[in-house]
Protein backbone atom coordinates (compact mmCIF):
# COMPACT_ATOMS: atom_id res chain seq x y z
CA UNK A 1 0.00 0.00 0.00
CA UNK A 2 1.47 3.38 -0.66
CA UNK A 3 1.85 5.84 2.05
CA UNK A 4 4.37 8.06 0.76
CA UNK A 5 1.78 10.79 -0.44
CA UNK A 6 -0.30 10.28 3.07
CA UNK A 7 2.42 11.50 4.87
CA UNK A 8 4.03 14.55 3.04
CA UNK A 9 1.96 16.64 5.14
CA UNK A 10 -0.69 16.53 7.77
CA UNK A 11 -3.72 18.24 6.49
CA UNK A 12 -6.98 19.34 8.13
CA UNK A 13 -8.70 16.17 8.03
CA UNK A 14 -5.93 14.41 8.97
CA UNK A 15 -5.43 16.12 12.21
CA UNK A 16 -9.01 16.60 12.87
CA UNK A 17 -8.52 12.40 12.54
CA UNK A 18 -5.33 12.78 15.02
CA UNK A 19 -7.02 14.62 17.64
CA UNK A 20 -9.96 12.35 17.85
CA UNK A 21 -7.55 9.05 18.66
CA UNK A 22 -5.45 11.13 20.66
CA UNK A 23 -8.40 12.28 22.90
CA UNK A 24 -10.20 9.04 22.93
CA UNK A 25 -6.46 7.35 24.47
CA UNK A 26 -6.37 9.74 27.21
CA UNK A 27 -10.14 9.46 28.55
CA UNK A 28 -10.19 5.52 28.17
CA UNK A 29 -6.29 5.13 30.00
CA UNK A 30 -7.99 7.44 32.25
CA UNK A 31 -10.87 5.44 32.71
CA UNK A 32 -9.43 1.87 32.43
CA UNK A 33 -5.92 3.17 34.64
CA UNK A 34 -9.06 4.17 37.41
CA UNK A 35 -10.30 0.88 37.26
CA UNK A 36 -6.76 -0.96 37.70
CA UNK A 37 -6.03 1.02 40.62
CA UNK A 38 -9.17 0.37 42.47
CA UNK A 39 -8.48 -3.39 42.16
CA UNK A 40 -5.17 -3.14 43.51
CA UNK A 41 -6.31 -1.16 46.26
CA UNK A 42 -8.86 -4.45 46.78
CA UNK A 43 -5.87 -6.15 46.99
CA UNK A 44 -7.32 -8.07 43.89
CA UNK A 45 -5.29 -10.14 41.40
CA UNK A 46 -4.51 -7.37 38.22
CA UNK A 47 -2.62 -6.78 35.40
CA UNK A 48 -1.21 -2.99 35.84
CA UNK A 49 -0.54 -2.71 32.24
CA UNK A 50 -2.82 -0.85 29.52
CA UNK A 51 -1.21 -0.96 25.74
CA UNK A 52 -1.69 0.99 22.47
CA UNK A 53 -1.37 -0.76 19.24
CA UNK A 54 -1.07 0.67 15.86
CA UNK A 55 -0.34 -1.66 12.81
CA UNK A 56 -0.34 1.20 10.44
CA UNK A 57 2.07 3.41 11.98
CA UNK A 58 3.79 5.55 9.59
CA UNK A 59 6.77 7.09 10.01
CA UNK A 60 6.42 9.08 13.04
CA UNK A 61 6.64 12.59 11.42
CA UNK A 62 5.31 13.82 8.30
CA UNK A 63 7.30 15.68 5.97
CA UNK A 64 6.68 19.15 7.21
CA UNK A 65 7.85 17.67 10.40
CA UNK A 66 4.31 17.35 12.12
CA UNK A 67 3.64 14.84 14.94
CA UNK A 68 1.55 12.02 13.77
CA UNK A 69 -0.60 9.89 16.49
CA UNK A 70 1.92 7.14 17.18
CA UNK A 71 4.72 10.00 18.94
CA UNK A 72 1.51 11.90 20.52
CA UNK A 73 0.48 8.73 22.24
CA UNK A 74 4.06 8.38 23.87
CA UNK A 75 4.49 11.84 24.98
CA UNK A 76 0.93 11.97 26.65
CA UNK A 77 2.24 8.32 28.16
CA UNK A 78 5.94 10.06 29.16
CA UNK A 79 4.01 12.92 31.09
CA UNK A 80 1.59 11.63 33.12
CA UNK A 81 2.97 9.50 36.06
CA UNK A 82 0.00 7.18 35.95
CA UNK A 83 0.82 6.04 32.26
CA UNK A 84 4.95 6.07 32.51
CA UNK A 85 4.95 2.68 34.43
CA UNK A 86 1.56 1.17 32.78
CA UNK A 87 1.70 1.88 28.85
CA UNK A 88 3.27 -0.68 26.49
CA UNK A 89 3.03 0.42 22.75
CA UNK A 90 2.97 -1.56 19.77
CA UNK A 91 3.52 0.09 16.41
CA UNK A 92 3.80 -1.71 12.66
CA UNK A 93 4.41 -1.06 9.08
CA UNK A 94 4.96 -3.01 6.16
CA UNK A 95 6.87 -0.51 4.90
CA UNK A 96 10.89 -0.83 5.79
CA UNK A 97 11.49 3.03 5.52
CA UNK A 98 8.55 3.86 7.72
CA UNK A 99 9.53 1.69 10.63
CA UNK A 100 13.08 3.38 10.36
CA UNK A 101 12.19 6.29 10.48
CA UNK A 102 9.40 5.77 12.98
CA UNK A 103 12.06 4.89 15.43
CA UNK A 104 14.54 7.46 15.17
CA UNK A 105 11.42 9.48 15.86
CA UNK A 106 10.68 7.69 19.24
CA UNK A 107 14.06 7.56 19.96
CA UNK A 108 14.49 11.64 19.83
CA UNK A 109 11.30 12.48 21.80
CA UNK A 110 12.26 14.19 25.23
CA UNK A 111 12.15 11.68 28.28
CA UNK A 112 11.03 8.48 26.23
CA UNK A 113 13.66 6.57 28.67
CA UNK A 114 11.12 6.90 31.69
CA UNK A 115 8.79 4.96 29.84
CA UNK A 116 8.75 1.53 32.04
CA UNK A 117 8.36 -0.30 29.09
CA UNK A 118 9.98 0.58 25.70
CA UNK A 119 8.37 0.85 22.53
CA UNK A 120 8.37 -1.94 20.40
CA UNK A 121 8.32 -1.30 16.35
CA UNK A 122 7.65 -4.02 13.81
CA UNK A 123 7.96 -4.35 10.17
CA UNK A 124 5.68 -7.19 9.51
CA UNK A 125 2.71 -8.03 7.05
CA UNK A 126 0.10 -8.38 9.02
CA UNK A 127 -1.64 -11.85 8.29
CA UNK A 128 -3.68 -14.67 9.71
CA UNK A 129 -0.48 -15.64 12.14
CA UNK A 130 -1.49 -11.91 13.91
CA UNK A 131 -4.79 -12.92 14.31
CA UNK A 132 -4.00 -16.08 15.91
CA UNK A 133 -1.58 -14.65 18.18
CA UNK A 134 -4.14 -12.10 19.25
CA UNK A 135 -6.83 -15.10 19.34
CA UNK A 136 -4.93 -17.51 21.91
CA UNK A 137 -3.89 -14.14 23.95
CA UNK A 138 -5.80 -12.75 27.16
CA UNK A 139 -4.13 -9.16 25.87
CA UNK A 140 -4.41 -6.41 28.34
CA UNK A 141 -6.35 -3.20 28.11
CA UNK A 142 -5.77 -1.93 24.85
CA UNK A 143 -6.73 0.79 22.42
CA UNK A 144 -6.27 -0.62 18.49
CA UNK A 145 -6.16 1.29 15.57
CA UNK A 146 -6.23 -0.78 12.02
CA UNK A 147 -6.41 0.36 8.82
CA UNK A 148 -9.13 -3.01 6.92
CA UNK A 149 -8.54 -2.67 3.49
CA UNK A 150 -4.74 -2.77 4.12
CA UNK A 151 -5.75 -6.42 5.56
CA UNK A 152 -7.86 -7.45 3.33
CA UNK A 153 -9.91 -10.23 4.35
CA UNK A 154 -8.93 -10.52 8.22
CA UNK A 155 -9.61 -6.96 9.20
CA UNK A 156 -12.39 -7.94 11.41
CA UNK A 157 -11.08 -11.27 12.62
CA UNK A 158 -8.47 -8.87 13.57
CA UNK A 159 -10.81 -6.23 15.17
CA UNK A 160 -13.01 -8.97 16.59
CA UNK A 161 -9.01 -10.98 18.06
CA UNK A 162 -8.85 -7.46 20.24
CA UNK A 163 -12.03 -6.36 21.26
CA UNK A 164 -12.91 -9.61 22.66
CA UNK A 165 -11.10 -9.01 26.04
CA UNK A 166 -12.11 -6.45 28.85
CA UNK A 167 -10.65 -2.62 28.69
CA UNK A 168 -10.19 -3.16 24.52
CA UNK A 169 -11.54 -1.12 21.81
CA UNK A 170 -10.47 -0.59 18.48
CA UNK A 171 -10.33 2.53 15.97
CA UNK A 172 -11.25 1.40 12.40
CA UNK A 173 -9.95 3.00 9.41
CA UNK A 174 -12.43 2.64 6.58
CA UNK A 175 -12.19 3.82 2.99
CA UNK A 176 -15.36 3.79 1.61
CA UNK A 177 -14.09 4.42 -2.00
CA UNK A 178 -12.21 1.45 -2.11
CA UNK A 179 -14.65 -1.02 -1.00
CA UNK A 180 -17.18 -0.07 -3.11
CA UNK A 181 -14.83 -0.19 -5.65
CA UNK A 182 -14.45 -3.89 -4.51
CA UNK A 183 -17.77 -4.66 -4.24
CA UNK A 184 -18.06 -5.02 -8.35
CA UNK A 185 -14.80 -6.82 -8.81
CA UNK A 186 -15.24 -10.09 -9.07
CA UNK A 187 -11.13 -10.16 -8.79
CA UNK A 188 -11.32 -9.56 -4.79
CA UNK A 189 -14.44 -10.87 -4.41
CA UNK A 190 -13.39 -13.44 -1.93
CA UNK A 191 -11.50 -10.17 -0.09
CA UNK A 192 -15.12 -8.77 0.01
CA UNK A 193 -16.44 -11.62 1.45
CA UNK A 194 -14.64 -12.24 4.67
CA UNK A 195 -14.90 -8.26 5.33
CA UNK A 196 -18.81 -8.19 5.41
CA UNK A 197 -19.68 -12.36 5.45
CA UNK A 198 -20.55 -13.85 2.65
CA UNK A 199 -24.41 -13.90 2.66
CA UNK A 200 -24.10 -10.26 3.60
CA UNK A 201 -21.88 -9.08 0.88
CA UNK A 202 -24.01 -10.55 -1.65
CA UNK A 203 -27.17 -8.91 -0.23
CA UNK A 204 -25.23 -5.40 -0.36
CA UNK A 205 -23.87 -6.16 -3.87
CA UNK A 206 -28.06 -6.76 -4.73
CA UNK A 207 -28.89 -3.33 -2.84
CA UNK A 208 -26.10 -1.34 -4.80
CA UNK A 209 -27.69 -2.05 -8.07
CA UNK A 210 -30.64 0.22 -7.39
CA UNK A 211 -29.41 3.07 -5.26
CA UNK A 212 -28.19 6.26 -6.25
CA UNK A 213 -24.10 6.84 -5.08
CA UNK A 214 -25.36 9.12 -1.81
CA UNK A 215 -27.32 5.73 -0.68
CA UNK A 216 -24.82 3.60 -1.69
CA UNK A 217 -21.99 4.66 0.72
CA UNK A 218 -24.83 5.06 3.79
CA UNK A 219 -25.52 1.57 2.43
CA UNK A 220 -22.04 0.12 2.63
CA UNK A 221 -21.14 1.64 5.99
CA UNK A 222 -24.45 0.66 7.56
CA UNK A 223 -23.37 -3.11 6.37
CA UNK A 224 -19.54 -2.65 7.83
CA UNK A 225 -21.37 -1.58 10.94
CA UNK A 226 -23.83 -4.22 11.45
CA UNK A 227 -20.91 -6.92 10.57
CA UNK A 228 -18.54 -5.26 13.61
CA UNK A 229 -21.06 -5.74 15.95
CA UNK A 230 -22.16 -9.46 14.84
CA UNK A 231 -18.53 -9.81 15.58
CA UNK A 232 -18.94 -8.78 18.37
CA UNK A 233 -18.38 -5.26 18.49
CA UNK A 234 -21.79 -4.21 20.50
CA UNK A 235 -21.35 -0.75 20.52
CA UNK A 236 -20.24 0.92 16.79
CA UNK A 237 -19.95 4.58 16.02
CA UNK A 238 -18.57 6.12 12.31
CA UNK A 239 -17.32 9.50 11.59
CA UNK A 240 -17.13 10.25 7.89
CA UNK A 241 -14.15 12.49 6.60
CA UNK A 242 -14.65 14.52 3.38
CA UNK A 243 -12.01 15.20 0.82
CA UNK A 244 -11.40 19.00 1.03
CA UNK A 245 -13.85 19.98 -1.83
CA UNK A 246 -16.51 18.77 0.48
CA UNK A 247 -18.25 17.18 -2.05
CA UNK A 248 -17.11 13.38 -1.41
CA UNK A 249 -15.97 11.19 1.19
CA UNK A 250 -12.53 10.66 1.58
CA UNK A 251 -12.79 7.77 4.18
CA UNK A 252 -14.65 6.90 7.68
CA UNK A 253 -13.08 6.20 11.68
CA UNK A 254 -15.26 3.40 12.80
CA UNK A 255 -15.02 2.86 16.44
CA UNK A 256 -16.17 -0.22 18.29
CA UNK A 257 -16.40 -1.10 21.88
CA UNK A 258 -17.61 -4.08 24.10
CA UNK A 259 -18.69 -1.00 26.67
CA UNK A 260 -20.95 1.16 26.85
CA UNK A 261 -18.99 3.79 28.85
CA UNK A 262 -16.31 3.75 25.95
CA UNK A 263 -19.07 4.71 23.14
CA UNK A 264 -20.40 7.40 24.97
CA UNK A 265 -16.98 8.80 25.79
CA UNK A 266 -15.98 8.52 22.16
CA UNK A 267 -19.64 10.06 20.68
CA UNK A 268 -18.61 13.18 22.85
CA UNK A 269 -15.32 13.66 21.28
CA UNK A 270 -16.96 13.04 17.68
CA UNK A 271 -19.52 15.06 18.51
CA UNK A 272 -16.69 18.36 19.43
CA UNK A 273 -14.90 17.44 16.09
CA UNK A 274 -18.15 17.83 13.80
CA UNK A 275 -17.97 20.34 11.15
CA UNK A 276 -22.34 20.77 11.80
CA UNK A 277 -24.75 21.01 13.70
CA UNK A 278 -28.48 20.77 13.40
CA UNK A 279 -30.28 22.32 16.71
CA UNK A 280 -27.15 21.42 18.74
CA UNK A 281 -27.04 17.80 17.69
CA UNK A 282 -23.64 17.25 16.29
CA UNK A 283 -23.88 16.03 12.56
CA UNK A 284 -20.67 13.34 12.92
CA UNK A 285 -20.08 14.55 9.17
CA UNK A 286 -22.81 12.74 7.16
CA UNK A 287 -25.51 14.07 4.94
CA UNK A 288 -29.11 12.44 6.14
CA UNK A 289 -29.69 8.71 5.55
CA UNK A 290 -32.96 7.08 4.61
CA UNK A 291 -35.22 4.38 6.04
CA UNK A 292 -33.33 2.04 4.25
CA UNK A 293 -29.88 2.19 6.71
CA UNK A 294 -32.23 1.95 10.09
CA UNK A 295 -28.67 2.16 11.84
CA UNK A 296 -27.71 5.20 10.75
CA UNK A 297 -31.25 6.72 9.67
CA UNK A 298 -31.50 7.17 13.61
CA UNK A 299 -28.58 9.11 14.07
CA UNK A 300 -29.89 12.24 11.45
CA UNK A 301 -32.82 13.24 13.70
CA UNK A 302 -32.52 16.68 15.01
CA UNK A 303 -33.56 18.26 18.81
CA UNK A 304 -37.35 18.25 17.85
CA UNK A 305 -37.70 14.70 17.26
CA UNK A 306 -35.97 13.95 20.00
CA UNK A 307 -38.76 15.83 22.06
CA UNK A 308 -41.17 13.42 20.87
CA UNK A 309 -39.26 10.24 20.95
CA UNK A 310 -38.99 10.92 24.87
CA UNK A 311 -42.59 12.00 25.40
CA UNK A 312 -43.41 8.61 23.69
CA UNK A 313 -40.62 6.21 24.75
CA UNK A 314 -41.27 7.62 28.47
CA UNK A 315 -44.92 7.94 28.99
CA UNK A 316 -46.14 7.38 32.60
CA UNK A 317 -42.66 7.00 33.87
CA UNK A 318 -40.73 9.14 36.55
CA UNK A 319 -36.91 8.85 36.16
CA UNK A 320 -33.68 10.57 36.14
CA UNK A 321 -31.94 12.64 33.53
CA UNK A 322 -29.37 9.65 33.76
CA UNK A 323 -31.71 6.98 33.21
CA UNK A 324 -33.35 8.44 30.15
CA UNK A 325 -29.81 9.00 28.20
CA UNK A 326 -28.23 5.74 29.33
CA UNK A 327 -31.72 3.34 27.82
CA UNK A 328 -32.10 5.79 24.99
CA UNK A 329 -28.92 7.30 23.47
CA UNK A 330 -27.05 4.10 22.15
CA UNK A 331 -27.22 4.38 17.90
CA UNK A 332 -28.29 7.47 17.61
CA UNK A 333 -26.09 11.01 17.58
CA UNK A 334 -27.96 12.65 20.73
CA UNK A 335 -25.21 13.61 23.30
CA UNK A 336 -26.29 14.20 26.56
CA UNK A 337 -26.21 17.79 26.09
CA UNK A 338 -29.19 17.48 23.73
CA UNK A 339 -31.16 15.45 26.30
CA UNK A 340 -30.88 18.05 29.21
CA UNK A 341 -31.76 20.67 26.16
CA UNK A 342 -34.94 18.60 24.88
CA UNK A 343 -35.97 17.75 28.51
CA UNK A 344 -35.95 22.11 29.19
CA UNK A 345 -38.01 22.26 26.96
CA UNK A 346 -40.60 20.27 27.41
CA UNK A 347 -40.81 21.52 30.67
CA UNK A 348 -40.81 24.90 29.37
CA UNK A 349 -43.70 23.80 27.32
CA UNK A 350 -45.68 21.94 30.66
CA UNK A 351 -45.46 18.71 28.84
CA UNK A 352 -43.15 17.07 31.98
CA UNK A 353 -42.88 18.02 35.42
CA UNK A 354 -38.79 17.78 36.90
CA UNK A 355 -37.77 17.57 40.31
CA UNK A 356 -36.34 20.19 40.70
CA UNK A 357 -38.22 22.34 38.67
CA UNK A 358 -36.81 25.27 36.54
CA UNK A 359 -37.48 28.12 39.13
CA UNK A 360 -35.22 26.03 41.41
CA UNK A 361 -32.16 25.60 39.12
CA UNK A 362 -29.25 27.38 38.29
CA UNK A 363 -28.50 29.43 35.00
CA UNK A 364 -25.37 29.35 33.31
CA UNK A 365 -24.92 32.04 30.53
CA UNK A 366 -28.89 32.09 30.58
CA UNK A 367 -29.27 28.87 30.37
CA UNK A 368 -31.23 26.37 33.32
CA UNK A 369 -28.99 23.84 34.15
CA UNK A 370 -30.52 20.41 34.46
CA UNK A 371 -28.35 17.87 36.55
CA UNK A 372 -28.42 14.26 35.80
CA UNK A 373 -29.95 13.61 39.16
CA UNK A 374 -32.83 15.24 38.22
CA UNK A 375 -36.08 13.31 38.37
CA UNK A 376 -38.70 13.78 35.10
CA UNK A 377 -42.37 12.96 35.66
CA UNK A 378 -43.81 12.17 32.22
CA UNK A 379 -47.26 12.11 31.71
CA UNK A 380 -49.40 8.92 30.55
CA UNK A 381 -50.37 8.55 26.93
Amino acid sequence: MATTSFFDEQKEQSLIKARIVEKYFWAWAKVIIGTIKKLESESREVDPRIAYIDLFAGPGRYKDDSKSTPIKVLETGIYNPDMQNRLVTVFNDVDAENVSSLDEAINLISGIEDLKYKPKVFNHEVGENIVKTFNELKLVPTLFFVDPWGYKELSLKLINSVVKNWGCDCIFFFNYNRINMGLGNAAVEEHINALFGKIRADQVREQLKMLKPEERELTVVEAICEALKEMGGEYVLPFRFKHENGKRTSHHLIFVSKHVKGYAIMKDIMAKESSEQNQGVPSFEYNPATYRQPLLFEFYRPLDDLEEMLLDTFAGQTITMLEIYNQHHIGRHYISKNYKDALNNLEAKDKITVHPPANKRKKIKGEITFRDSAEVTFTPK
